[in-house]
């Protein structure tokens, strides 16, 4: 599952609308929110968005808290039905027994993070409906309060023991002057990096914390889902490279992506360039004719590496796209574009 936050802090416009069309459209199909802020426009805002994501056919989960239920009147199981939300994410107050008996009928998010293998036994003794309940981590917009890696995926592989899909979020536009991220490491990282860094850490579901995320971004999304393949930004934009399809070679090497058109359609310039320079990682290069059977070879380096005078530089990887260099696999589709930063 992928999806996407859209709070309710303020008045629903024309704006979100679109961004629900655009990232529906790119393959995300649920929209996270949250009910702890409890003022008094909360409700019809989330009646607003959930109308128009029944008509976008988009799941809604909302985080929903004990004083939440207060709120918004919740006295018994039934009541949420009025409410026009796939689920919820259970927050602070909502005891195992609430949330044992609300999964008989609705989908309970629980928090990975915090829950206890007590919470477990308390939920399978209160016969609930394990088929309705997954898991999400927290998101952090504190620096340095985000999660280590090893313990993450440790968690995951606990909470997969009990059959439990386990979910967690990525940054995407840095807004409110932070990103919410689930890892640390991956805080500020390329969306479409840290969604595929989640899922080498046995994460199933992946969402964006941030209320936004670029439209350029979002299309490297569409790509990956629909062709697997890598987008890369050039800071030169060089033309001939923007404007070829591409392809990783099906071995794929350690320190740097060959592609394999590059010596079947010789579209460069061979001729040794004058300024031998090194080839910081992201360097997109072409042997040229000092390197006999190897000319008009193209690579793209995944690590700094010298210069070599049989080696021309055509262009860079911008610095936000490096992360994404090591999800280059085997024989993997890569689609260069002009960077617009």
């Amino acid at each position: 599952m992928l999806g996407f936050s859209v709070y309710l802090s303020h008045d629903l416009t024309a704006d979100d609308y679109n961004y629900l069309i655009a990232m529906r459209n790119a393959g995300f199909n649920t929209v996270f929110t949250s009910l702890l802020d409890h003022d008094n426009g909360e409700i019809e805002r989330l009646n607003e968005l959930g109308k128009w994501c029944k008509n976008l056919d988009l799941k809604v989960i909302a985080d929903i808290s004990k004083e939440s239920l207060k709120f918004l009147e919740i006295k018994q199981l039934t009541d949420f039905e009025t409410l026009p939300l796939t689920g919820i994410r259970a927050d602070e107050g909502i005891s195992m027994p609430d949330i044992a008996k609300i999964s008989k009928s609705f989908t309970v998010v629980l928090n990975a993070s915090t829950i206890t293998q007590n919470d477990i036994d308390e939920l399978k003794d209160e016969n609930a409906d394990f088929d309705n309940l997954t898991a999400w981590h927290n998101f952090y917009p504190h620096p340095h309060t985000g999660l280590a890696s090893k313990w993450f995926k440790e968690r995951n592989h606990w909470l997969h023991k009990f059959g439990l899909k386990v979910g967690a979020f990525i940054s995407g536009d840095k807004s409110a002057g932070f990103y919410r991220p689930t890892l640390e490491k991956l805080r500020g990282v390329n969306p479409l990096a840290a969604m595929l860094e989640l899922k080498k850490l046995n994460c199933d579901d992946v969402l964006v914390g941030d209320t936004s995320i670029d439209t350029d971004v979002i299309t490297t999304f569409v790509s990956y889902l629909k062709q697997k393949a890598i987008t890369l930004h050039l800071r030169e934009g060089n033309l001939t490279l923007i404007q070829n399809q591409w392809h990783n070679r099906p071995d794929v090497a350690r320190d740097v992506v060959r592609l394999v058109e590059g010596r079947i359609k010789q579209l460069f310039d061979l001729t040794p360039q004058k300024e031998i320079l090194s080839r910081p990682e992201g360097s997109v290069t072409c042997d040229n004719d000092l390197y006999e059977q190897y000319q008009g070879e193209l690579q793209i380096t995944k690590c700094d590496l010298p210069a070599d005078e049989r080696v021309n530089i055509i262009d860079y990887v911008v610095q936000e796209d490096l992360s994404l260099l090591k999800f280059v696999g085997s024989s993997s589709p890569i689609i260069f574009v002009k960077s617009t930063k």
